[in-house]
């Protein structure tokens, strides 16, 4: 678990409200989920981004540990996710510098998580998804291309997307993956 959100922290340590990370530090994450909103783009949300914290959630799979972007209004507008792809280390350091808040636990298991996503479609409240590399661009800018993803990773970004109730496609690098009939032939000596 991140120090960041398993320890506790002093005040002096969060950035100032309305600061954020710089398009270097979000570049050192390497791979992450981002989820924008359909009306936006996958940077779109960076753009309108005044405020971030640090999210982290826990169901019956596991922990999820986001950074969340804020609007002007509050609103949150763009999300990153930590994925087994990402530098653990960036993340570690880049969520240390940020408040952080628990997401609303997911009890009521099946139903409820139904019930969620399907207020959420209807709500008008929905998320796109992608796995991207961010990069420092020219300028004060962020810039981004899709990245693919490991196995495990994808595995990981599917169950984000299931929980936000988010849509989009996931590229899967499969050239690190051993067939099973090649590992039943190894010997060990």
């Amino acid at each position: 678990m991140s120090r960041a959100l398993s320890a506790l922290r002093t005040p002096d340590r969060y950035l100032r409200p309305g600061q954020l990370p710089s398009p270097e530090q979000l570049a050192a994450l390497g791979t992450v989920l981002c989820l924008y909103r359909p009306e936006s783009s996958e940077l779109g949300g960076w753009k309108h981004a005044v405020s971030a914290h640090a999210c982290q959630g826990m169901d019956s799979e596991g922990i999820r540990e986001s950074l969340c972007f804020a609007d002007a209004r509050g609103r949150c507008c763009w999300r990153l996710y930590l994925l087994p792809d990402s530098d653990f280390l960036a993340w570690d350091r880049l969520v240390s510098a940020f408040p952080a808040r628990p997401e609303p636990a997911n009890d009521g298991g099946v139903a409820e998580r139904l019930w969620r996503r399907l207020a959420t479609r209807l709500g008008g409240e929905p998320w796109r998804m992608c796995a991207l590399r961010l990069h420092a661009g020219d300028a004060p800018g962020l810039a981004a291309s899709v990245a693919s993803l490991s196995a495990l990773g994808a595995t990981a970004a599917r169950r984000i997307a299931r929980v936000e109730g988010a849509d989009g496609e996931l590229w899967v690098d499969d050239s690190n993956v051993v067939p099973l009939l090649h590992l039943s032939s190894i010997r060990h000596s």
